[in-house]
């Protein structure tokens, strides 16, 4: 079983008053550090039947102290999202050992920012977006090939359009944790929770 010493201690004079700020800290640090997508991020939803699942999905910034994703509405975690607008996220990064921990609400962007995230993809994202009915069965893979085809025909020579069906979110945080790994498995774990305004800082035992 390894150990984790790769970074210093984590302690509590170390962390920003704002944890969106510790956020971003840590993002510049895991842009840095040479990993396949360090923006990567576990998605927790729970159905209407109560179902919990989990999926990796794309950090896209924070928008008005919040934090953004995008996907089709009216995939599982957008089914999801409609019945219980309430989401966990994680983030990990293994080469600087390193976990955060987000809960909260979650609502949809408006539309002029989804639109502003749907053009930020690279085009043939934009007609996958059209293409795929996401979460739903098909056949084979060379039936969803056609149906880019199509859509890659259906746009050539103009702009993709934002579907009706696809969009941006954002989680309003009530909980953070950053976890920092240490020898021995006695890991730094420090929470912030908001109240009055405030976020207050609690150190939790590994």
């Amino acid at each position: 079983m390894p150990e984790y010493t790769r970074n210093p201690p984590l302690d509590e004079a170390q962390l920003a008053s704002d944890p969106l700020v510790q956020l971003e800290r840590w993002l510049d640090d895991a842009r840095g550090a040479d990993l396949i997508e360090p923006t990567a991020m576990t998605l927790a939803t729970v159905s209407a039947r109560g179902q919990p699942s989990a999926r990796m999905v794309l950090f896209k910034g924070i928008y008005k102290s919040e934090l953004s994703f995008a996907t089709n509405y009216e995939s599982r975690k957008g089914l999801d999202l409609a019945a219980h607008p309430r989401a966990a996220l994680v983030f990990w990064w293994d080469k600087l050992e390193r976990q955060v921990r987000i809960e909260g609400t979650v609502k949809k962007l408006p539309r002029a920012e989804s639109d502003r995230l749907f053009h930020a993809r690279p085009r043939l994202s934009q007609i996958s977006a059209h293409a795929s009915d996401q979460s739903r069965p098909i056949a084979s893979r060379a039936e969803l090939e056609r149906r880019l085809a199509r859509s890659d025909k259906q746009f050539a020579g103009e702009e993709v359009p934002l579907p009706d069906f696809w969009g941006g979110y954002s989680l309003k945080p009530e909980y953070f944790e950053f976890w920092q790994g240490r020898r021995g498995r006695l890991h730094d774990r420090l929470v912030y929770r908001r109240k009055n305004k405030i976020w207050r800082v609690t150190r939790l035992q590994p």
